[in-house]
């Protein structure tokens, strides 16, 4: 664990928020970590601990106010908002605890939704998103709306979507929070299988001790700054 290169990495992160009248409330306080090609790991922490801050820092929805951040060797810091959109769309997949789905667009057109902002050919496109949905065991879904869906096959939707452009990481915000003990046991099942198959690096955000247990490696996030777990 943790041979391959390293794909993210954040040195002291600060950010604090202000809630007016001159009051600032810290939300990160020298966050930092590594995370190597081809990891499986969580990250976990109470409300109000810094993980949204967090992740919305690693997936460059949100700048620090101080400290580095690198995504393949490269810094993002000082980047502008469409450098910021260019690499977030090319290197980084996201996985959202609402799906976060574009509810009049099918299963197919979800997934192609990434690669059409990447300007991949229409050909290729469709053809990379069966071969997704067949991936994440979904093949007799691409005509279906996300409406017509249940939890656990629109998040393999958005898993499909989240590969679309091969990102160098994949940022899982909750992914299996709104879904029930069988249907959560099968995603985490598919995002480890991609995981060991593809090499695919997953950053997974969780309260859940069972899916964070299912992880080579557990950070916990405390008072803005990220600490190993060695057993949870």
């Amino acid at each position: 664990m943790g041979k391959g290169k390293v794909v993210l990495k954040a040195v002291e992160l600060y950010k604090s928020y202000s809630m007016g009248k001159g009051v600032m409330v810290p939300a990160l306080r020298g966050a930092s970590l590594e995370v190597h090609e081809g990891e499986f790991l969580s990250i976990m922490g109470p409300s109000g601990s810094g993980k949204t801050t967090l992740l919305n820092m690693l997936g460059l929805l949100d700048v620090p106010d101080s400290g580095e951040l690198y995504i393949d060797g490269a810094s993002v810091i000082g980047l502008d908002d469409d450098e910021l959109s260019e690499m977030r769309l090319r290197k980084i997949g996201f996985i959202f605890q609402q799906y976060n789905l574009i509810p009049t667009l099918t299963s197919l057109e979800n997934v192609e939704v990434p690669m059409i902002l990447a300007r991949v050919p229409r050909r290729v496109r469709l053809k990379r998103a069966m071969e997704l949905l067949r991936m994440v065991g979904i093949p007799h879904m691409v005509d279906h709306k996300p409406p017509e869906m249940s939890g656990g096959q629109q998040q393999r939707v958005a898993i499909a979507r989240a590969l679309a452009n091969e990102p160098s990481i994949i940022l899982a915000d909750e992914p299996t929070g709104n879904l029930d003990t069988k249907a959560s046991e099968d995603i985490v099942k598919l995002m480890r299988r991609l995981n060991k198959e593809r090499g695919t690096t997953f950053v997974i955000v969780t309260h859940d001790v069972d899916v964070a247990r299912k992880t080579d490696r557990v950070l916990r996030i405390r008072d803005g700054k990220l600490y190993e777990v060695k057993e949870i």
